[in-house]
């Protein structure tokens, strides 16, 4: 008799991620209390298993859901507010001043719904988050049902949601203690950056994440001026500091990592830290080219991340991933520098391993859980079809994401997303709109 399952899914590719390199033809995916419960042929499972829900997919790619490994999701309300300008100038006259005149629990909650939106839409299952009032963040996630990482975030100086560091890791940790049985929720300790954290209060952030077995996730080497002002201020490099404070390891997450030495990067490689590539963002704000093929070569974890949409105005990981690609090939002049393959894992496997989540998500699995992502490749602008993998690399965008399940459940359904209404979500988007350019 066959056994009973949730859902069975079929699909004309399924590209697994792990192992590496494979692409299954005309294979299911069984899935049961929102784990993968077997992936085999599709004639197999039509006789092995009884699915409530069948998803009969058979002009798609399946692969893992896309997971963000960096973004400021309630930033999505800043988006396009100031383009085309250095990142200090960026921050210091326009979005630090838009955020301390605009920035609540209400916009956090509204901008980060927004972005929950805009992810699920493009197939992204998972993101790390670092931003204000995160409880409002937690919600908005909730309600849309996707799988998030809370940054808890910490800086020096005052803001709408904080006085000093003390406060700052007094509310985020109230916040982990409040939601930290939601089992799409983890979290995560969120320095901002080494220019905005005393060496003080980076040893309390230490010590939190060693006491609750949390990542770091913090921006790094972002901007050359960044790296002035630290040799200045320190009379070292920010990677320096942060390894003489004992800040590197395997629970941090670098955000950008574009200026490094031949030294900083086996440095990293060493203490088993993790960098979150954003190529989308760093060509936007000039910031440079991170050098992710010889980080890659020295054994250094890499994902993908949009930064926030007021950098980046897109979030779209499927877009950082073909710039990824393209990047790679031309700083280091080699084009079989990374392939499509490598690229599809940094974009998933990659940023589960930075968030210590690899056992949970970012490959196709049994056992894990069923976050996926269905991509419609019936089109002639995607036409001819040789290799699906350098199709979703080089052609697919984010519009022929079709399907997406979170921990089994369907979030988004022959593109139209399931959980909130896109007449809602345009109208809160021209609220904010108005309030902020009036």
């Amino acid at each position: 008799m066959p056994d009973p399952v949730d859902l069975l899914i079929e699909a004309k590719w399924i590209i697994p991620v792990e192992p590496a390199n494979v692409v299954l033809e005309n294979h299911s995916i069984a899935v049961d209390k929102g784990r993968i419960v077997a992936v085999l042929q599709q004639s197999e499972g039509k006789f092995r298993f009884a699915p409530r829900e069948i998803a009969q997919r058979h002009d798609h790619v399946l692969i893992p859901g896309l997971i963000n490994l960096h973004t400021h999701a309630a930033m999505v309300l800043l988006r396009g507010l100031a383009d085309d300008l250095p990142l200090d100038v960026w921050l210091r006259d326009h979005i630090w001043p838009a955020e301390a005149k605009f920035v609540s629990p209400q916009f956090v909650h509204d901008g980060s719904l927004l972005a929950c939106a805009e992810m699920l839409r493009g197939g992204i299952t998972c993101f790390n988050d670092m931003y204000f009032f995160p409880q409002a963040t937690v919600k908005a996630a909730q309600t849309l049902g996707i799988r998030a990482v809370i940054g808890l975030i910490t800086m020096d100086f005052p803001t709408a949601y904080a006085a000093d560091a003390d406060d700052y890791l007094a509310k985020g940790m109230a916040v982990r203690d409040e939601f930290r049985d939601d089992p799409l929720l983890n979290f995560c300790l969120a320095p901002h950056a080494p220019y905005t954290v005393s060496d003080r209060n980076f040893e309390k952030v230490l010590t939190l994440a060693e006491q609750c077995d949390i990542p770091v996730h913090l921006h790094i080497h972002e901007t050359r001026k960044e790296i002035e002002d630290s040799l200045k201020l320190f009379g070292m490099r920010p990677i320096e500091r942060l390894r003489r404070l004992g800040v590197l390891g395997p629970g941090l997450i670098g955000a950008h990592a574009v200026h490094l030495e031949d030294h900083e990067m086996r440095l990293l490689a060493q203490h088993g830290c993790s960098v979150a590539h954003c190529p989308g963002s760093n060509l936007k704000l000039a910031s440079g080219i991170a050098p992710i093929v010889p980080m890659l070569q020295k054994g250094v974890n890499i994902g993908l991340g949009t930064d926030g949409a007021a950098s980046n105005n897109r979030l779209d990981i499927l877009q950082e991933l073909r710039l990824a690609l393209l990047l790679a090939k031309g700083s280091s002049g080699r084009a079989d520098a990374i392939g499509a393959h490598r690229a599809l894992r940094l974009a998933t496997l990659g940023g589960a391993r930075a968030l210590g989540l690899d056992g949970e998500i970012g490959s196709v699995e049994v056992g894990k859980s069923a976050d996926l992502c269905a991509i419609e490749i019936d089109d002639s602008l995607l036409s001819p079809c040789y290799d699906p993998a350098s199709l979703l690399a080089y052609s697919a965008g984010r519009e022929q994401v079709s399907d997406v399940w979170v921990a089994g459940k369907a979030r988004v359904s022959n593109g139209t997303l399931l959980c909130c209404g896109m007449i809602e979500l345009k109208n809160l988007a021209a609220l904010w709109q108005n309030r902020i350019r009036s």
